[in-house]
């Protein structure tokens, strides 16, 4: 079962690794993360995905709420949430494949953001699935270099974690 967790945490070296260490202890490939800060810049946000086991899963956020630098965790596995994903891909694009490229990445919503006499290079922010399915159809001409971000998510609605909902219980 997949889970998306997210989770706020201080600001510091070495969180990441702390973090990533413990899914390895137990036997967990994070199939994605990323990081970055939040309103506050003490306070980074970090979204994990990782398909296992809920009661398996239950035990490593419990082990996370008791690593010193982790502020909050929130499995989105029940939540309503937004999931987004930003790929950025290189493609082979010829004189006569490019009409056909810019159409592909107009029916997905996908921004061209480089051209070059070989190549084009396409930004697409969506969940995984319309990522997947955008790279199905432009591997046909070539892909020769893709990069993704990693899923961050929020929860829909008056749910999720802040940092202004923190300092609000901590004052």
């Amino acid at each position: 079962m997949k889970h998306t967790i997210s989770l706020l945490v201080e600001n510091k070296f070495g969180v990441l690794a702390r973090i990533s260490g413990l899914f390895s202890a137990r036997g967990y490939n994070i199939d994605s993360l990323s990081v970055g800060t939040t309103e506050d810049s003490n306070v980074s946000r970090m979204t994990i995905v990782v398909k296992g086991d809920n009661r398996v899963l239950e035990q490593v956020e419990k082990q996370l709420n008791k690593l010193i630098d982790v502020i909050k965790v929130a499995d989105y596995q029940d939540t309503p949430h937004v999931e987004r994903d930003l790929a950025l891909i290189k493609v082979a694009a010829d004189k006569n494949s490019r009409s056909e490229l810019i159409q592909i990445c107009d029916i997905f919503r996908a921004k061209i953001v480089d051209v070059a006499v070989d190549s084009i290079i396409v930004e697409m922010t969506g969940d995984e699935e319309k990522i997947e399915a955008l790279t199905r159809m432009l591997r046909p001409f070539g892909i020769k270099e893709m990069c993704r971000t990693g899923i961050v998510a929020m929860a829909r609605g008056a749910k999720g974690i802040s940092v202004a909902e923190l300092e609000k219980v901590l004052s």
